[in-house]
């Protein structure tokens, strides 16, 4: 009904930059929140960032403000995430994520919705 394809990982040397975009499709009414989380091996699921709302309000993690930033095309219903001077702990799954109101019948209803991953791989 709804997903989210993600694009835009690869590898990349200690330093370097990478920008992953995610798109929703689907019978979508409105998004909410869009953002990104990762998993590194052996490590639990970690917020990165996110954009809320239309107008954009971003919220960070600490480890990754002042190199990462989110964006977020209202039009094409896409997120991005552009990371820049990245570092060997970067590496991840990184995952695409969206609290969506999608349409049901003559209203809609909100659903939470994952992207199937993307892996980023920084090698010092």
């Amino acid at each position: 009904q709804v997903q989210l394809v993600e694009s835009g990982g690869g590898l990349v040397q200690a330093g370097g930059s990478l920008r992953l975009s995610c798109v929703a499709s689907g019978s979508i009414f409105s998004i909410n929140v869009m953002g990104w989380y990762r998993q590194a091996p052996g490590k639990e699921r970690e917020l990165v960032a996110t954009t809320i709302g239309s107008g954009g309000s971003t919220h960070y993690l600490d480890s990754v403000k002042g190199r990462f930033t989110i964006s977020r095309d209202n039009a094409k219903n896409t997120v991005y995430l552009q990371m820049n001077s990245l570092k060997s702990e970067d590496t991840a799954v990184y995952y695409c994520n969206a609290h969506i109101a999608v349409v049901a019948g003559p209203g809609y209803r909100y659903l939470e919705v994952w992207g199937q991953g993307t892996l980023v791989t920084v090698s010092s």
